[in-house]
């Protein structure tokens, strides 16, 4: 089963589902899916989708996940890598009016670079990141310091 998570901004993410139902129609997803859509609207009838739920079952859903696709929200990803999951991160984008700004491209840059996740910068690579999670044996996730995440918020505020 994969699980897909969008977080629960009240941002659209219509990109990623599209391009999953692609992915389902041309065979490249043979699995059950499972979507955690927020406040994103969608209908399927190749995917069971569902807007929130509490944090147990959400839980109980990524143990029972083979795969997470997931935003690059930090809470979706950890919760995903505590669990020892392999995850697809996909960041929402300010330009398609997903976010407020590109903070999830940062993360997921961070998080695929210490190779915990496979990440994506624009959904047309989600066919790749899918044959690559066949053989994709993630680094064990270890949550940083409060230095670390307190560094990396350094960072991305001098950015700004």
């Amino acid at each position: 089963m994969i699980l897909v998570m969008l977080g629960t901004q009240n941002n659209d993410f219509h990109r990623l589902l599209d391009e999953i139902e692609k992915n389902i129609e041309n065979g490249n997803i043979d699995d059950e899916v499972i979507v955690q859509a927020g406040f994103t609207k969608y209908k399927s009838d190749k995917m069971k989708i569902f807007s929130m739920t509490s944090k147990e079952n959400l839980e109980d859903l990524i143990k029972k996940a083979d795969l997470i696709i997931t935003h690059a929200g930090v809470g979706s990803i950890e919760m995903s890598l505590e669990q020892n999951k392999k995850v697809i991160a996909v960041p929402r984008l300010k330009r398609f009016r997903e976010h407020v700004n590109d903070h999830q491209k940062d993360i997921e840059g961070e998080f695929s670079r210490r190779g915990w996740l496979i990440g994506i910068n624009d959904v047309s690579e989600l066919s790749l990141a899918l044959n690559k999670a066949n053989e994709f044996i993630p680094n064990r996730y270890v949550k940083p310091s409060n230095v670390g995440i307190i560094n990396v918020i350094k960072t991305f505020i001098d950015k700004i």
